[in-house]
C-alpha cells in the first residue's frame, strides 16, 4: 500500500508512474486524504492534516521518505531498480534531499484544488475501489 498526497502534483505524477509501470498490480493506491488514507494515517499515529512524505504500508510495517521509495523501486520491473544505486548514500543525506522537495512541492510543481479522481481502467489500483 502506498499513501500519497492527492492534491500534490508532484505526488500524483508518482502515482500516475506506478500505475504505468506496476504491471503486476504489486502496491495499491490510496491518498492521504481519502477516508481509507486517513485510517491508515491514525492507525500509525501519524498526522492527519498535513503530510510531508509518501508512506509504504508492508504487512506490519511503514517507510516514509526515501526508504520508502527505494523500496518502491527495488519492486518495479527493469531499469527502475537501477534507481536503488542512490542507497549508497548516507540515509541522513537522502532524507535531508527529500525533505527539501516533499516541504515545497506545491512552490515547485503545482497543486490540484481537489484530489484526482481515478480513470475508470485505474479504479482497481486504489484502496476502497
Amino acid at each position: 500500500m502506498i499513501l500519497f498526497d492527492g492534491v500534490c502534483r508532484l505526488c500524483s505524477a508518482w502515482a500516475r508512474f506506478l500505475i504505468k509501470f506496476d504491471k503486476e498490480r504489486k502496491f495499491k493506491l490510496a491518498t492521504v486524504q481519502s477516508p481509507e488514507g486517513q485510517a491508515i494515517l491514525q492507525w500509525y499515529g501519524l498526522a492527519t492534516d498535513h503530510y510531508e512524505t509518501m508512506l509504504l504500508v508492508e504487512g506490519a510495517s511503514i517507510y516514509t521518505k526515501s526508504s520508502a521509495f527505494f523500496r518502491v523501486m527495488r519492486r518495479l520491473p527493469w531499469p527502475w531498480p537501477l534507481a536503488c544505486i542512490g542507497r549508497v548514500v548516507p540515509s541522513i543525506i537522502r532524507d535531508w534531499l527529500y525533505d527539501r522537495i516533499a516541504l515545497n512541492r506545491y512552490r515547485l510543481f503545482g497543486r490540484y484544488e481537489a484530489c484526482v479522481v481515478p480513470t475508470k481502467d485505474h479504479e482497481s489500483r486504489f484502496l476502497g475501489e
